[in-house]
């Protein structure tokens, strides 16, 4: 594993451990003042100017969706590969997000996501983001959240 891979490992493990206990801080550092989310609450997509990092708006938004959660979440991720080169890099692998929102309600969901890198000032920043699930093609259109990996 290159240096750059290692580095990005550990700015992925970091968000991942940020979001699993609730630190918005540490969940939105790694991103870029300027990115495209593709994610899974609407809009289809978002364009951040501001950023979602700390500074930025997006810092807010982020701290609210996990005030909706109660107690941490379990946020795992499955399969992560990543691919350098340069300035750029990507990396995708499956999601797992399971917990209990304020109201009760029980989430376990598996989901797809891919996040696009850019060196810049010198350090990995995510310029951007997208998740997102298999629907069904039976013409229902409904989300297939149901399903797990193999």
């Amino acid at each position: 594993m290159g240096n750059d891979e290692a580095t990005l490992r550990q700015l992925i493990e970091s968000l991942t451990e940020g979001i699993r206990t609730k630190d918005a801080d540490r969940a939105t550092a790694p991103y870029a003042e300027r990115n495209v989310m593709y994610v899974l609450e609407p809009p289809l997509e978002s364009r951040t100017e501001g950023g979602v990092s700390a500074e930025g708006a997006g810092r807010a938004g982020v701290q609210a969706w996990f005030d909706t959660w109660a107690g941490d979440l379990a946020y795992d991720r499955r399969g992560t590969e990543i691919v350098c080169d340069g300035e750029i890099a990507f990396a995708h692998g499956l999601v797992h997000l399971a917990g209990t929102k304020s109201n009760g309600a029980k989430t376990d969901l598996w989901f797809r996501e891919t996040f696009g890198f850019r060196r810049l000032g010198g350090e990995w920043k995510i310029v951007h983001q997208h998740q997102s699930v298999p629907f069904q093609m039976d013409g229902s259109g409904r989300a297939a959240l149901d399903l797990k990996p193999e």
